[in-house]
């Protein structure tokens, strides 16, 4: 492999598989904890992840969108997974992490990131790495982006005024429907 190769393989793509460990070691720590501690780990993943989804979105898929002409497949599922992500987010920095759902919202958004990462890390990236894309000079405008995000805040995307407008559920349909349901029984020894 050439050497100008090498450097391009590293650069942007590290950084964010660099963070996608970052967040699934959150994920694990998640599972294994109990209590408040549960919430502080979550709200670190959440703040990683609203890192991660900002430098891709403004950055890294429109140079890939750009530098692949026309393969919007795998780039028009990505965004889909980032705007569930980013319902289940708003979501969750509304709660303070004693509702009954709270972890059962988190545990969904773990699962759905941990989907996300295989297919970024699996088909994106290695479509990614074919291109003519600058990835060390991409990589670097993506860690200034990064830094700027954590000091001057994020942006609010159309999923933060969603459920803003909406409000959180105060349980699911089945659990409401749990208080009027007549559950049909057998009558004598089970089948």
């Amino acid at each position: 492999m050439p050497r100008h190769d090498k450097r391009k393989a590293q650069g942007a793509i590290a950084l964010l598989k660099a963070q996608h460990e970052e967040v699934k070691e959150l994920f694990k720590q998640f599972e294994k904890a109990e209590g408040r501690k549960r919430k502080e780990i979550a709200d670190a993943a959440i703040q990683g992840l609203k890192v991660h989804a900002s430098i891709e979105e403004e950055l890294f898929y429109p140079a890939l969108r750009k530098a692949m002409k026309g393969d919007g497949g795998v780039m028009d599922e990505a965004d889909e997974e980032h705007h569930v992500a980013k319902v289940l987010i708003a979501e969750l920095e509304l709660m303070d992490g004693k509702e009954d759902n709270f972890e059962a919202k988190f545990t969904v958004l773990a699962e759905n990131v941990r989907h996300h990462i295989k297919e970024e890390e699996g088909e994106m990236f290695p479509q990614a790495a074919k291109t003519r894309v600058d990835f060390v000079a991409l990589g670097e405008r993506m860690r200034e982006r990064a830094e700027s995000l954590l000091i001057e805040g994020f942006p609010e995307g159309v999923e933060v005024e969603m459920v803003h407008k909406t409000g959180l559920r105060e349980a699911s349909p089945a659990k409401l429907a749990e208080a009027t349901i007549e559950i049909p029984m057998l009558s004598g020894r089970r089948r």
